[in-house]
């Protein structure tokens, strides 16, 4: 991975060039005074993060990025991990959350700071402050809420933030219990102006109403101002945003998104989106960003841009190690390396993408037997839709059993054919591959 430098180094007058370059400015309370606050102080920030899965996200990782570009020049992050508003849950777009039970949050916690304390800095003069809000809303009595913190909130105010609007004007609306979560959030913003002098609250672009409700809040009770600042959401090629909402969630957790899968997530991203992700996941330098866009431009089919996305958020996230043992299964699964070299982690992370339906609408390996012949375990893998059709791709010298061309229509599955004594690889061509367990 490349050094993490500061904006001098990266080729930029000031912090906020860079973060505005590198378009992880969507919205902020005020251009001018936000430059000026980062420019002339060390400023105390910070961002929450609701335990409301086991594993942050790669919507979650712009947040730790921003961080640590603040972190790096100087500044001061306070990483709230939201133990009670993860036990209510941010409203969504569409549809009340599912509540978890208290252990669960509390444990999912434990587990997202400890991820969280990954990406920045735990120690020396800025290292990141780590802080629980239930530490301070579970003392709290529904009474003391309702007159210290709820009374400085006004309904039309509440009714116009963007989601609660949407919700309530969908079919299944918003409960109290969700729409009470902007007054939580601002007050966990107000709690840590006075215990911290805390200036500053990051966040994605949809919690904008949210953010903007703990600015309010502190100028009214304390007649002081903050700022607040939210980065682009991230979506995919049809517009939709990453996350666990939305079913398409990339996870930082390498138990639940591999890191081989991971790597390739990057790896195929399309020419049109992949300078645009180097300047929000990668800690790349300026020049060496308009270098790889040239290439983008000059010879995409090289995909120089996407080789080093991959290789950059992969080694930030999981490390060198495993970024290299991910660029090594992809090499061994598409026939440029070897399949005999992978360790059985490795390749069983690998393999994960390649589950089909078992006709119960669950994942699963397809089920491979010694005996059986490799035209028939080709359609169980879902690489063809009949048996004659995997013999015509076998006349034609395009299917391959762990990277050895099928010649023989009769060819069987052997035992020897499943690394490992797990798995067995099928590839069809370049680039469709199909993956059997040993049943």
């Amino acid at each position: 991975m490349t050094k993490v430098t500061d904006f001098k180094e990266a080729g930029f007058e000031s912090l906020f060039d860079e973060l505005k370059w590198r378009g992880l400015i969507a919205q902020c309370t005020g251009e001018s005074e936000l430059e000026k606050l980062l420019g002339e102080q060390k400023v105390r920030f910070y961002c929450g993060f609701d335990p409301t899965a086991a594993s942050l996200h790669v919507g979650n990782l712009v947040q730790l990025l921003i961080m640590r570009h603040l972190q790096v020049a100087g500044h001061h992050p306070i990483a709230l991990v939201g133990g009670a508003t993860g036990l209510i849950g941010d409203p969504r777009q569409s549809g009340e959350r599912t509540l978890n039970p208290k252990e669960t949050v509390a444990a999912w916690a434990e587990r997202l700071q400890n991820q969280i304390g990954r990406f920045l800095q735990v120690d020396g003069e800025n290292a990141v402050q780590f802080v629980s809000n239930y530490e301070w809303t579970a003392s709290m009595n529904v009474i003391d809420f309702l007159r210290d913190v709820g009374k400085n909130f006004r309904m039309g105010t509440m009714l116009a933030k963007d989601t609660v609007a949407r919700r309530l004007n969908s079919e299944e609306g918003i409960s109290f219990t969700e729409f009470s979560y902007q007054v939580l959030q601002g007050n966990d913003f107000l709690e840590l102006f006075d215990r911290y002098h805390c200036q500053l609250q990051l966040g994605g672009n949809d919690q904008w109403g949210n953010l903007t409700s703990g600015l309010d809040l502190i100028r009214k009770v304390r007649g002081e101002s903050v700022q607040v600042m939210t980065s682009p959401l991230i979506t995919d090629s049809q517009g939709k945003k990453f996350g666990k909402s939305e079913g398409n969630a990339v996870w930082l957790d390498a138990n639940m998104f591999s890191p081989y899968r991971f790597y390739q997530f990057w790896f195929n991203q399309p020419d049109d989106q992949v300078v645009k992700l180097l300047k929000t996941f990668t800690f790349l330098p300026k020049s060496e960003i308009e270098r790889l866009e040239e290439q983008v431009q000059t010879n995409p089919g090289a995909r120089e841009a996407q080789k080093v996305l991959a290789w950059e958020v992969t080694s930030y996230v999981h490390g060198d190690k495993e970024a290299q043992g991910a660029l090594d299964a992809a090499g061994a699964l598409f026939g440029r390396g070897s399949l005999d070299e992978l360790d059985m982690q490795t390749l069983a992370g690998a393999l994960q993408g390649l589950k089909v339906d078992d006709g119960s609408g669950n994942q699963v390996f397809a089920q491979g037997q010694v005996g059986e012949r490799v035209v028939e375990a080709a359609v169980h893998a879902g690489l063809f839709a009949s048996v004659s059709e995997a013999r015509k791709t076998i006349k034609s010298g395009g299917l391959y059993l762990n990277n050895e061309r099928i010649s023989d229509e009769g060819q069987i599955i052997q035992d020897g054919d499943f690394l490992g004594g797990r798995f067995a690889l099928i590839r069809r061509g370049k680039k469709a591959l199909g993956a059997l367990e040993h049943q």
